[in-house]
């Protein structure tokens, strides 16, 4: 049979190709094939991108598409493709996800040109399989915004949803982030893992408030991938008065007084009204 792995005469037109997050062996042999295929590469870091062509002895025309590519960019990638093989990578793992490509490939379809993609490595998928966390059913929330209030009422958007979180983080904000993460979510089953594929890959796992401890004072170094597993069935966060007032100055620090009472009273399985009653009293004390 031939080998169906290899592409021979590929047609013009955008090639999306996943390429390793860290380990350069699980870089596939279809996607090296289109790789010396290409015309030209349309990478987010040039840099980063030659050190994959170097390691497989490839020297490629590559012209930079990132976060501050603009429509003339684009435009002219698109021209290309009408004659050329134009692939799409991203630094590591599969184009699209948490970046700008999916601009390209929309303009490439409007236009009528022929696109096609060639999985493979993604730190989100990789990282839900280290992490034991129940995984028939996630989202992909990409990084939380760095300003507190946003970052809260992000989360706020997923407390009620059922299924496991998946967040791309970095050192410096992680503990930030699993603390918010508690505080919005309740003390949740997660994992922190990093550097996956590579030599020193690490899958830290437990509550979320044991977690953001764990990395308040040591922040790690590398790609990092937060999981958050689903709310329990049926089941709320223990808490005293004491305890729910303290989630409730938290929540009122940075939510309106009817937003922080309807999250905490889904967080502790409280009565809404009387939590609200008592958000009131909070604030009008501050």
């Amino acid at each position: 049979m031939p080998d169906s792995t290899i592409i021979k005469s590929p047609l013009p037109g955008l090639y999306i190709v996943a390429t390793p997050i860290g380990n350069l062996g699980d870089i596939s042999p279809r996607a090296a094939a289109v790789l010396a295929e290409a015309n030209v590469i349309a990478a987010e870091d040039t840099r980063v991108t030659a050190k994959l062509l170097s390691h497989l002895g490839l020297r490629i025309s590559m012209t930079p598409y990132h976060d501050h590519s603009d429509e003339r960019a684009r435009a002219a990638l698109v021209a290309r493709m009408e004659q050329e093989i134009v692939v799409l990578v991203s630094d590591a793992g599969t184009p699209l996800i948490s970046d700008p490509g999916y601009k390209l490939v929309r303009d490439a379809r409007a236009a009528g040109r022929h696109v096609t993609t060639l999985p493979g490595p993604c730190a989100a998928i990789a990282a839900i399989t280290l992490s034991g966390l129940p995984s028939d059913r996630f989202l992909f929330a990409g990084f939380l915004p760095s300003k507190v209030k946003a970052r809260a009422d992000t989360i706020a958007e997923f407390a009620a949803l059922r299924a496991t979180l998946v967040f791309y983080e970095s050192g410096p904000r992680l503990a930030a982030a699993l603390t918010a993460l508690a505080d919005g979510l309740g003390n949740r089953e997660a994992a922190v893992a990093r550097e996956i594929t590579k030599l020193y890959e690490q899958c830290v796992t437990g509550p979320l408030r044991d977690l953001a401890a764990r990395y308040a004072d040591a922040p790690p170094k590398g790609e990092i991938v937060v999981i958050v597993g689903p709310p329990p069935e049926d089941s709320h966060e223990e808490g005293d008065d004491e305890t729910i007032d303290a989630a409730l100055r938290a929540a009122l620090a940075d939510q309106p007084v009817a937003r922080a009472a309807k999250a905490v009273a889904k967080r502790f399985g409280r009565d809404r009204h009387n939590i609200y009653a008592r958000a009131l009293t909070l604030k009008d004390s501050v």
